[in-house]
């Protein structure tokens, strides 16, 4: 550098060829962490939209059962209940309670195709009222 000065030419300007490729590599990495993690969002917001409507389709019905006074039988049985347009199952278990006027709901909800995954339970309670 200092020889170039004495003899009046100018330094060399701009960036050497490792310090170019090491930005290039740091920008890969940083554009390779941001597509990993758009990637998990998206996992995610599918697999919450999933649960909310299973969540939804076990308080509907619950309510259904209140409103209609419903008395339900003991022991097991499963129903579709669709949510817009995701198809789940309904697994409603019905249990005596110490009160004979009561009766546990509990109501687990499942995707119709695929893994036998539980996206939602829901526990609650019927009425033996006239």
């Amino acid at each position: 550098m200092f020889a170039s000065i004495v003899r009046g030419q100018r330094p060399a300007e701009g960036f050497t060829l490792v310090e170019v490729l090491v930005a290039l590599t740091l920008i890969a990495i940083a554009l390779m962490a941001s597509l990993r993690a758009t990637a998990a969002l998206s996992v995610n917001a599918y697999e919450l939209r999933q649960r909310t409507l299973a969540q939804w389709s076990a308080e509907n019905r619950l309510a259904r059962m209140r409103i209609e006074r419903e008395w339900p039988a003991l022991g097991r049985r499963d129903a579709p209940c669709p949510q817009v347009e995701v198809q789940l199952i309904c697994e409603e278990e019905v249990f005596i309670t110490p009160n004979a006027q009561f009766r546990r709901v509990e109501i687990r909800v499942y995707p119709e195709q695929g893994e036998r995954i539980r996206l939602a339970r829901l526990t609650g309670f019927a009425t033996n009222q006239p």
